[in-house]
């Protein structure tokens, strides 16, 4: 696996996750001088090289100058999310977009959510492009891959968490208490939460609308969510 970019191959040094290398490009300025030093911190082998090199390596054309090598990711537990603290979980039933579970993932990081729970088919996966689209958050927040969704939200309920599915004709988020062990599901970019997931959470909140627009994307939804379950939970 590789994670490009000079925010992901960085983010990827702060962790303690096997690094095999990184490409680097030839007289490294700026950020690049910083994740030099890091890998140096690391003992990471930096093999410079031209940008044309580079560029044959990157997926996605945006590399910036640094590539970084690692094993494929390294899936979490749906334990382990549990275990792992404050009791604030971010469910993806079904987001099959790359950059919509790469900002999910970036925004329930930053946010000091536990974890991210996807499921194993129908969903995008953690690639290197989800990553990038990350800014590397993917490397600090538990992602845990389940096979179903909806047995993962039984075993949160048994664990006394609180459910709440992210839908447009639910209560006004801003009216939830979302204080406690609570998990945000947060549905596909056409379908949304599907109607089973649906009817095993304890509530559908919805976000006010108020321009022409009767939709917003999936990760800026759940964004909101997020913070709202953050400001409330102060």
């Amino acid at each position: 696996m590789k994670a490009e970019g000079r925010n992901a191959v960085l983010e990827l040094l702060k962790t303690d996750k096997n690094i095999d290398k990184i490409l680097m490009e030839k007289n490294p300025q700026g950020s690049l001088k910083a994740i030099f030093a890091e890998a140096r911190k690391r003992d990471v082998k930096v093999q410079f090289v031209d940008k044309k090199v580079l560029d044959k390596q990157s997926l996605s054309g945006r590399h910036q100058g640094a590539i970084a090598f690692t094993s494929d990711f390294k899936y979490s537990s749906l334990d382990d999310i549990i275990s792992s603290g404050s009791g604030f979980v971010v469910i993806c039933d079904g987001i099959e977009d790359v950059h919509n579970l790469g900002s999910i993932i970036r925004v329930a990081e930053c946010a000091g959510a536990d974890g991210v729970i996807i499921p194993a088919n129908n969903s995008a996966s953690v690639t290197e492009a989800v990553i990038r689209i990350s800014a590397g958050a993917a490397n600090h927040i538990k992602v845990a891959k389940v096979n179903s969704v909806n047995r993962a939200v039984d075993e949160l309920e048994k664990q006394g968490f609180w459910l709440y599915a992210l839908e447009a004709d639910g209560t006004d988020i801003y009216e939830a208490d979302l204080t406690g062990k609570i998990a945000i599901v947060v549905g596909g970019e056409d379908s949304g939460v599907r109607r089973l997931t649906r009817e095993k959470c304890d509530f559908t909140l919805s976000i006010p609308l108020k321009g022409k627009v009767n939709s917003l994307n999936a990760s800026v939804a759940l964004g909101i969510a997020v913070y709202e379950a953050v400001r409330k939970r102060k």
